[in-house]
Formats: structure tokens, C-alpha cells, sequence
């Protein structure tokens, strides 16, 4: 069996993670693994053995029944595997049935007191744990659950971006929010980041799409879920791909190079960028400059700060110089959102100060 150290270092060649949503039989184990083994770059095996199901209705996974099934698995094809686990209990078990990595799922990370209790359970056990973002796009949330296994002495990490809920209608079940995901990279460049486009697309539709949008970002591997027979999975069976998919998807994808290499044009382009970049925040400054005296009006009227009228002006005028722009309306109305929170938080601050004087 090949060391797991190259799912927890930042590289360039992508890795695979690859299996059921649930561990159904030993069968279906079985005829999957032989398939995806015929992938170079297939990694490690994961299975659900204890399904966190919405509905209890729902298929609940085999537990420490398919825990044998996997350990087996592991034996005969030397494959390394890993489950989901969301209890001390689920990591004991695991463990005692020598699984080779830990991943802790949407549901757990959102909860600090679980995830700090699976920690705990863990004392003295340096074993490979991924950490999947929580349900909501709450960055801390993701953030403050590596903290607890670095803390714990556990380094061998690696995040998994599964998307977030969302209550607007999307195409996708878990929409990708890519710029939250990001922004966690940002806080833990040392800990690589792999995609799970299965639970970000909710189906087989947008797989491909998903994955080298995220290979396009520098992500480092997928974790895709895999069924011998996707149509009669017993859970998620609307997202799981065939072995014989998952090879074509992989195949068609464009790996990108995440480490930045030098050139001259790159260099050049982004000396240009830098420099509009500045413009761009003197003339924010400069507007920002009439702030003060616009708060002191609007007190010498007994105005109000907020001015609806005025803010829907503004939202309607500048959207459409963004649309003459080419820009896209919804990243103007974003901006300008920004821009106004702080004109109001500015306004604020000042007539706060003159009663104090």
C-alpha cells in the first residue's frame, strides 16, 4: 500500500478520492474498486458507513458491518479508505478496524462541540483527517475546525469543498460560492484543497464543469462519488457516477498549474492591473472626501443619513453605466452595496461624534 503523504502536500499533479456515498455490500466494493484501480491517479477509497440522513426514513448506512467490508477491501486491493466520522464512537471503530483516514463531514463541521469531541478522541493519534466546509458559507466555522486539529498536534490535513446550502433557486444542489472557499485557502495555503463536485452539482449534469472550474482555481483533486450501478444506489443515486464515467470525466479534464511561474508578459499585465487598481482607490478616496459634508447637511436639514430614493437612484443609474461597461449588474450592485454601507457607517461615526462634543 502507497503512503498517503501526497493527499497531504500542496503539489501540482491532481489526486483522486473516489467511492459510493454508503458502503452498500461487499459486492459492490469489490467490483468498484477493481475499476477505479484502473485509474493512475486514484488515491483513496471513501465510503459512508454511517449516513447522516435528513430524514430518518432515509438509508442510514451499514456502520460497523461495513466497516469489515472496507477493511477487507483495504487488505486484498492495498488500497487505503476512508469514512466519514462524526462521533468519539464513529472514530473508535474506525480506527479498531484500521481505516487510513478520517473525513468530517458538512453536518460535524458546523458544530465546534463535535468537532472539539472527535478532536479529543483523537489525542495521541496523528492519523489523516479532511474536513469538509460547513453546510452555510461561514468561513470561520471551516477555519476554527482545522485550528482544532493542528492544535490537537494532528497536521496531516486536507480541506474538501463540497458547496453551500442556499435557499435561492440554483442549478446546483450545494452552490459553490468559490470566493468563501478562497478565502480559506488564503488563511491555510499549506493544507491542499480537493473539490466534491458530487454534493456541489446534486447531479451528474454539471460534474465535469464543476471539477475543471475548480482545477482552474488550483485545487488539487476531486473526491467524486462512485457506484458500480448509480441507478440503484441506496442514497444520492441522482449524483453518483459509473467507473466508466468517472474515467471519462477525468480524462477530459485540464489540470492547471496552481504554483506561480515567472513571465515577463504575466509580470507586465499585472504591473498594469496594479496600477488601475491604484487609480481605482484614489478616486474611491477622493469620493469618500464628501462623506463629512454631506452628513453635515442632511443634520442642518433634519434629514435623515439612510435616503431610500437616493439609494434606489444610485442602484439604478449605476447599474446601467455598468451594463454600457460591458461590467457585469450584479457585481456593480455589489460594489456599490459596499461603498454605501460605508458611506452610512462614516455618516454614523460623525454625528456620533458631534454629540459627544
Amino acid at each position: 500500500m502507497e503512503p498517503l503523504t501526497s493527499l497531504f502536500a500542496v503539489q501540482s499533479k491532481p489526486l483522486l478520492i473516489a467511492g459510493p456515498c454508503g458502503a452498500e455490500s461487499m459486492q459492490q466494493l469489490e467490483s468498484l474498486v477493481i475499476e477505479l484501480k484502473k485509474i493512475p491517479s486514484f488515491n483513496l477509497l471513501r465510503a459512508g458507513v454511517w449516513k447522516p440522513r435528513t430524514r430518518p426514513t432515509g438509508f442510514q448506512g451499514y456502520g460497523v458491518e461495513a466497516l469489515s467490508w472496507l477493511q477487507e477491501i483495504r487488505k486484498r486491493h492495498l488500497i487505503p479508505v476512508a469514512v466519514e466520522v462524526a462521533t468519539p464512537h464513529h472514530v473508535e471503530e474506525a480506527l479498531k478496524h484500521q481505516m487510513d483516514v478520517l473525513w468530517i463531514g458538512a453536518r460535524t463541521t458546523v458544530n465546534p462541540l463535535v468537532v472539539q469531541d472527535i478532536v479529543s478522541s483523537l489525542s495521541g493519534v496523528n492519523i489523516p483527517v479532511l474536513i469538509k466546509n460547513p453546510i452555510h458559507p461561514d468561513v470561520k466555522l471551516w477555519i476554527g475546525a482545522v485550528e482544532r486539529f493542528l492544535n490537537s498536534g494532528i497536521t496531516q490535513l486536507a480541506a474538501v469543498h463540497r458547496g453551500f446550502y442556499s435557499y435561492t433557486p440554483s442549478v446546483y444542489r450545494n452552490p459553490p460560492h468559490w470566493a468563501v472557499a478562497l478565502d480559506f485557502k488564503t488563511q491555510f495555503p499549506q493544507i491542499p484543497l480537493y473539490v466534491d463536485p458530487s454534493h456541489i452539482c446534486g447531479n451528474r449534469t454539471h460534474l465535469l464543469e464543476i471539477s475543471q472550474e475548480a482545477f482552474n482555481l488550483g485545487y488539487q483533486g476531486l473526491m467524486i462519488e462512485t457506484h458500480p450501478n448509480p441507478e440503484k444506489a441506496l442514497s444520492d443515486s441522482e449524483q453518483q457516477i459509473s467507473p466508466d464515467s468517472l474515467i471519462a470525466l477525468w480524462n477530459k479534464l485540464v489540470v492547471r498549474n496552481p504554483l506561480s511561474m515567472p513571465s515577463n508578459r504575466l509580470s507586465e499585465l499585472r504591473k498594469r492591473m496594479d496600477e488601475q487598481d491604484r487609480l481605482f482607490f484614489n478616486q474611491l478616496a477622493e469620493r469618500f472626501k464628501w462623506v463629512a459634508p454631506m452628513a453635515d447637511v442632511k443634520k442642518e436639514m433634519g434629514q435623515t443619513i439612510f435616503q431610500l430614493e437616493r439609494w434606489r437612484e444610485i442602484l439604478l443609474t449605476r447599474t446601467q453605466w455598468a451594463e454600457e461597461l460591458g461590467l457585469s449588474a450584479e457585481f456593480v450592485q455589489k460594489l456599490c452595496q459596499l461603498i454605501h454601507d460605508e458611506s452610512i457607517r462614516l455618516q454614523q461615526n460623525q454625528w456620533n461624534q458631534d454629540s459627544l462634543e
